[in-house]
């Protein structure tokens, strides 16, 4: 059987930033945020090559073990067949281990580029099986959702694999990140959380979780009590005391604010005209700033040269 038919034209793909969780939506609920990693690919005639620009340049392998690079090897997998060679080149704006979801812009712009450059890729792997093998990659299926789809997602596993709904954010809601300087580890941050939970824990998150979903779409008002969480950010805090800490400072001034997935980043949802009022909000330690929602996900864009400012 004859393998699959490769485009020789390069292909680029851009990833939103996400934030998990947004509060009491454990593991289920995403933002896609208006911060990008760009990846340009192309079949090549033999071996694997890869540049990268911005976060991660001095750090992330540049050979197999690279997590785009996995991507694409598991995504040509499902497609029917490896191609001889892959040029790759990114562009990384999105923080690695701050909880705004860098691997998951990885693991998507990996999907997305090899189904992309496959001819009759979108046939062969239609997007509810590309948010399939996200989660498979990823672990779990949140941040995948959001930075796949845009928008504001609600996932959940059926039958081992993952589904997501995508919904559109108010128009007033205006993200501003918190982003330290320090990473934290997303296994260390799971590492932290107990095996059980208080009942009146859950059941307060689950009032609060319905809450959400009506305040990012239609009542922007009722974000403070829905952002509301028990179940992760408490046990979370000893790996990120000054997260923690400028989490409770913002709320006590009536800013909805939580930990952007595993961490130490930390979302507020502010509303137009407030937005760079609450970046001053914190120290000099932490680099405030004010993005936009995604509506778009992960998408192939035009080819021109990707750069990282």
């Amino acid at each position: 059987m004859a393998g699959p038919a490769f485009r020789a034209a390069a292909v680029r793909v851009r990833t939103p930033a996400s934030s998990g969780n947004v509060g009491p939506g454990f593991d289920a609920f995403g933002l896609a945020l208006g911060l990008y990693d760009d990846v340009v690919v192309r079949v090549a005639d033999s071996g694997l090559h890869i540049d990268i620009a911005g976060e991660g340049s001095d750090t992330l392998p540049r050979d197999e073990r690279h997590l785009l690079v996995r991507s694409l090897r598991a995504t040509f997998d499902l497609l029917g067949g490896q191609p001889r060679g892959l040029e790759v080149v990114c562009a990384n704006r999105i923080p690695h281990g701050r909880g705004l979801g860098s691997s998951s812009a990885a693991i998507c712009a990996g999907i997305t580029a090899a189904r992309a450059v496959t001819i009759g890729g979108d046939a062969k792997l239609d997007d509810a099986a590309m948010l399939e093998l996200a989660a498979e990659i990823e672990g779990h299926p949140d941040n995948v959702a959001a930075c796949l789809l845009g928008g504001f997602t609600i996932s959940w596993t059926e039958g081992g694999a993952a589904r997501a709904i995508r919904m559109d954010a108010a128009d007033s809601i205006v993200p501003v990140v918190f982003v330290p300087g320090k990473p934290v580890l997303t296994e260390t941050a799971r590492g932290l959380l107990p095996r059980t939970v208080p009942h009146v824990d859950a059941a307060v998150n689950t009032g609060r979780a319905a809450l959400l979903v009506e305040a990012v779409t239609r009542r922007p008002e009722l974000l403070l009590p829905a952002t509301e969480d028990r179940l992760h950010q408490e046990y979370r805090a000893p790996s990120m005391p000054e997260s923690a800490a400028l989490v409770e400072r913002l709320r006590a001034d009536g800013v909805p604010a939580v930990i952007s997935g595993a961490g130490p980043t930390v979302l507020a949802l502010t509303q137009s005209g407030e937005a760079d009022k609450v970046a001053r909000l914190a120290g000099d330690e932490w680099a405030a700033n004010r993005l936009s929602m995604d509506s778009a996900g992960a998408s192939v864009l035009p080819l021109t040269p990707a750069r990282t400012e």
